[in-house]
């Protein structure tokens, strides 16, 4: 059928606001089957219209009302059961009725396909243009629809102005007063997962799995990865060549750090590397109260726990598992015939205070005039009555000695 000037019209305005021809159409013959209903038929809507069902159900009259739209002219001919019904003067009706229904089912068809576009977008990442900021509500225009990104959902230290371009996660479509609403993250951890999608084919590609996320927008970011080939570092993959790959993300998350940690299906060890930076020297897991105790280093105590416990919480928070830390305390009597300070009953605390003023092993603290010891910082009333114990055990085990000889 040759293209004429009224479905030329429709097709122009279907194209346009991205909906079907065929709905615009079937919309306007719906709405003057309705229009010729409500001023021409006078027996419409009557109680004696309807019939009663065998079960004593009042039935609807069937619709036997055939709207033919000339899509050529835009000519309208109304048919009842077969015969042309069209009251004259019809035509003006029908040309107001389809100029309604046209521009209301091209509304209704564009809030559908922005519901549909964004509804699959959910979980990925898109990009726009800030166009209003509003009681720290963020507005960003994403094409055919705008993005609201509320202040939870933005990083905090942020700062955004108009005109400038936004990269952010489809959190969730809504349903607002006037259509679908966009809401927009940064915060979501999801934005770091799929951001390491773009930027890593490895993942994009299935070889590399993001198994675990765990996050505080603006601070700090643990991801656990995990490969399906042997040949394939997961680790190494997201981080890149010389870091290109984890840069490109943490650059889009401006003061915030990633870890990047190696997925284990043993979760003892997935703790420990979970804890990272901070080296750990052993778990013990608690399945029942799904704890895990976990020994590090006196030294990485304070990086294990993390400021204000942002390592340990973050660690926590990607396994699933609730985790208590202690300290196992650094031997510092390396070369001394195995006697260490710890050796000799001080607690690790102590003893890594004297490892910190020189003092690493039993002749060092032996030689070392208890006055100085005294004046070094950090060593309590409780701490020196500690070490006076032990360097007066070493002078008992020494003098014996020298009778012997």
């Amino acid at each position: 059928m040759a293209t004429t000037e009224f479905s030329a019209a429709i097709n122009q305005l279907a194209a346009e606001r991205g909906v079907s021809p065929e709905s615009i159409i079937e919309g306007v013959k719906q709405a003057l089957a309705a229009a010729y209903r409500k001023d021409y038929e006078e027996t419409a809507g009557r109680p004696d219209d309807r019939r009663i069902t065998e079960e004593g159900e009042e039935e609807e009259p069937k619709d036997d009302i055939e709207v033919q739209l000339d899509l050529g002219t835009g000519a309208a001919r109304i048919f009842k059961e077969g015969k042309d019904v069209t009251p004259p003067g019809f035509g003006r009706i029908a040309a107001q009725t389809a100029k309604q229904v046209i521009l209301q089912k091209i509304r209704e068809e564009e809030k559908e396909a922005i519901r549909t576009e964004f509804k699959e977008k959910e979980k990925s990442i898109v990009s726009g243009f800030v166009f209003r900021i509003e009681n720290g509500v963020v507005f960003v225009d994403l094409g055919r629809t705008q993005g609201i990104m509320p202040p939870s959902e933005q990083i905090p230290g942020d700062q955004y102005r108009i005109g400038a371009r936004v990269r952010a996660l489809v959190r969730e479509v809504q349903e607002g007063a006037r259509g679908p609403e966009v809401l927009i993250s940064r915060t979501d951890p999801e934005f770091v997962t799929e951001l390491f999608a773009l930027e890593v084919p490895e993942i994009a590609q299935g070889v590399v799995k993001v198994e675990a996320i765990a996050r505080e927008a603006g601070r700090r970011t643990k991801i656990a990865v995990s490969s399906s080939e042997e040949r394939i570092d997961p680790v190494g993959s997201c981080v890149g060549q010389k870091g290109v790959r984890v840069q490109a993300v943490t650059r889009e998350l401006g003061e915030e750090k990633v870890d990047i940690i190696p997925y284990s299906a043993d979760e003892a060890t997935f703790v420990g590397a979970a804890l990272s930076p901070a080296k750990v020297l052993d778990v013990q897991l608690k399945p029942k109260s799904r704890t895990a105790q976990v020994e590090v280093p006196e030294d990485q105590l304070s990086l294990a726990i993390g400021k204000e416990g942002q390592n340990v919480r973050l660690a926590a928070k990607l396994t699933g598992w609730r985790i208590d830390i202690k300290g196992a305390g650094a031997v510092f009597a390396e070369g001394t015939k195995g006697l260490g300070l710890l050796d000799q009953g001080l607690s690790a605390r102590v003893a890594k205070i004297l490892g910190e003023a020189g003092i690493e092993s039993l002749e060092q603290l032996k030689e070392k005039p208890f006055e100085e010891i005294k004046t070094i910082k950090g060593l309590g009333p409780k701490a020196l009555a500690e070490v006076e114990k032990v360097i007066a055990n070493v002078q008992k085990t020494v003098e014996p000695e020298k009778k012997r000889s």
